[in-house]
């Protein structure tokens, strides 16, 4: 099933409740820097498991207590609304740490 490509404008609309979230082309990310290398590994795990939930998947770089997650729908080469219900989410987990 396609899921259609954001606008710029839709995409700049999206950020403004995701501050922590910047765009690189054709992507977001955010790094969230947990108390403890355990934690961090324990936001990744609740992360992947809200990602199989809803069958998106970010791409995710562990440096010690930084994890960076970044989301992009590759199957539509963009951004998606994926993405940013993606991102509200992780925030929501991050916030959790």
């Amino acid at each position: 099933m396609s899921t259609p490509l954001l606008s710029d404008n839709e995409i700049a609309a999206g950020l403004r409740e995701l501050p922590d979230w910047t765009r690189t082309g054709a992507s977001i990310s955010r790094t969230v820097e947990a108390p403890t290398f355990l934690a961090g590994i324990d936001l990744v795990r609740r992360v992947a498991d809200s990602a199989e939930r809803v069958d998106h998947h970010p791409d995710i770089d562990i440096r010690w207590r930084r994890v960076t997650f970044t989301l992009s729908t590759h199957s539509e080469g963009g951004l998606t609304r994926k993405d940013l219900a993606l991102a509200g989410q992780i925030d929501r987990l991050a916030a959790q740490s």
